[in-house]
């Protein structure tokens, strides 16, 4: 039983702006994403990740790097953390997009959902985001436990779309119900992957400790068990984040 912990890259100009990076060159973190990201990187100051690896985009590279310089621990990259290909999307406001038919499928039906090719990014559909990322993460965690075992702890960087993804499928939620996740920049999710099955163990975490992550699981795991649309790509989140453990 390893430990990922899916961190989303921090606030960048595009989501304040409200506007659909996708695979838009240049998209960096914004004065707020690198705070955000270096508050992250304080909280992971205690925990000994083994890996770090991200989305080829520079707002991801850019938080696995600050990442990196706190943890100690090399960066890597794979593309299949990379954000879902908007195509003829990308660059294009919400506000345009929500009057777009396709919008109400990407709420309703995101499963059947594909993003029409542009003269500039290939299309992709939702389905094919979600299946290369989850296969990246379990992969991923899969080596990491053989290498260090149980209980070792990763990072996988990623995007908002792409992190609800595969906490959707390791919630066992199918993909059209993903759009209920929230996912704000430099938030935490943390999944831990068993042999029997996942555990979703965070979603959006925004302020509080990761030490706790250190603990062994309990001896008896069932004691104490106690607007409507989604922004596509995720959004900015609240702008109160910063200054609690953002």
């Amino acid at each position: 039983m390893s430990v990922c912990l899916l961190i989303r890259h921090g606030r960048t100009a595009a989501n304040t702006a409200g506007v659909l990076a996708g695979w838009s060159e240049g998209v960096e973190l914004d004065e707020v994403g690198a705070e955000q990201v270096a508050q992250v990187a304080q909280q992971l100051s205690d925990v000994p990740v083994r890996r770090i690896v991200a989305s080829p985009l520079t707002r991801c590279q850019q938080t696995a790097q600050a990442l990196a310089a706190r943890t100690g621990v090399g960066m890597e990259t794979d593309d299949r953390l990379g954000e879902c290909r908007y195509g003829d999307w990308t660059g294009r406001s919400i506000s345009d997009l929500t009057k777009e038919p396709l919008w109400q499928v990407v709420q309703q039906h995101p499963s059947a959902a594909r993003f029409p090719d542009g003269p500039s990014y290939p299309g992709e559909s939702i389905a094919s985001m979600a299946h290369r990322a989850v296969a990246a993460v379990r992969e991923i965690d899969a080596a990491v436990a053989a290498e260090h075992g149980e209980h070792a702890v990763w990072v996988a960087v990623s995007h908002g779309d792409v992190i609800k993804a595969v906490v959707a499928e390791a919630a066992g939620t199918h993909l059209d119900l993903f759009q209920r996740y929230v996912v704000d920049p430099a938030s935490v999710c943390v999944i831990r992957y068993a042999a029997g099955r996942p555990f979703v163990v965070r979603v959006n975490d925004s302020a509080t400790s990761l030490a706790t992550l250190l603990a062994p699981p309990p001896e008896h795991p069932t004691d104490g068990v106690a607007a409507s649309d989604a922004v596509v790509g995720g959004g900015a989140g609240a702008p109160s984040k910063v200054g609690t453990w953002l």
